[in-house]
Order: structure tokens, then C-alpha cells, then sequence
């Protein structure tokens, strides 16, 4: 009688684990990608007056450069939370853009996030020295620079 009972409790100590295994392997696994600045951080930096080298110095330097040369740093991080065997989902995202002016001084800082597969602005600082030119009104004065003895 005593065999069998010390057989019933390596049995139940085995299924507890294996119980335990099979739970820890159910739990979340959290990833990290990127680097985003702390509003804390983002606070030392000052428009107008910060240049690039001054916030490469404060907070670093970005994972992403604009496209165009002179253009913006883009700072990215990503939280992504995968489940057992499903596809990893992105829970979190933040994007710190700052946009320099043409004495490559801050001009702009704006940060986004990933709101129910949005992207939403949750801050923004910006200093404007009049009013900013928009995208078409950019490529009509283009057009208008044009003479018609340039295209004979």
C-alpha cells in the first residue's frame, strides 16, 4: 500500500508540472523593436534653438533618416506580443519625428502612436516663422516659374 501511494504522488507531482509547462508555454512572449525618445528626454530639446549635433547629443541619433537629404530624423519602436503559436501582433508603436529647418535647426517634434490601427498624433511642438507652404501650393509656384520660351 505504501509503493502505491508513493506512486500516486510522483504521478501528481508530474502532472503539476507538466501542468506547469503547458501554462508557461500558453503566456506571452513581449519583443521589442527600435528606439522612440521619452517625453522626458524629448523635453531637453528645444525648437528653434537645437541643431542636429546638439540632439544627436541629447537623445541620439535615429534608426531612420528622411528620404531627401536635410530632410528629418524618425525615431521608431515597436511592441509586438506573440501567443503560443499565432502570429506576433503589434500592441504598441511610437514615432518621434523631428524636422529640421534650413540652418538645420529643430523646427518641429511630433510624436505618433498606434491607436486601435491608426496612427494618432499625441504630440506636437511647432515653432513657425510665418505660414508653412503646403504641398500643392509648393508645385504651383513651380509651374508658375515656367515661361513658354522655356519649352521651345
Amino acid at each position: 500500500m505504501n509503493k502505491l501511494n508513493s506512486q500516486k504522488g510522483v504521478a501528481r507531482w508530474l502532472g503539476l508540472a507538466v501542468l506547469a509547462v503547458v501554462l508557461a508555454a500558453c503566456s506571452p512572449v513581449m519583443r521589442y523593436h527600435g528606439y522612440a525618445p521619452s517625453p522626458e528626454q524629448l523635453s531637453a530639446v528645444e525648437v528653434g534653438q537645437d541643431t542636429r549635433d546638439t540632439v544627436a547629443e541629447k537623445i541620439g541619433r535615429p534608426g531612420i533618416g528622411g528620404v531627401m537629404e536635410g530632410s528629418g530624423w524618425f525615431y521608431v519602436q515597436s511592441d509586438w506580443r506573440q501567443r503560443s503559436w499565432r502570429a506576433p501582433e503589434e500592441v504598441d508603436r511610437q514615432v518621434v519625428a523631428i524636422s529640421f529647418d534650413q540652418r538645420d535647426r529643430v523646427s518641429n517634434i511630433e510624436r505618433f502612436g498606434l491607436e486601435a490601427g491608426e496612427v494618432v498624433t499625441l504630440s506636437r511642438r511647432v515653432t513657425t516663422l510665418g505660414p508653412t507652404p503646403t504641398v500643392l501650393s509648393q508645385v504651383l509656384r513651380v509651374l508658375g516659374q515656367f515661361t513658354p520660351g522655356a519649352f521651345l
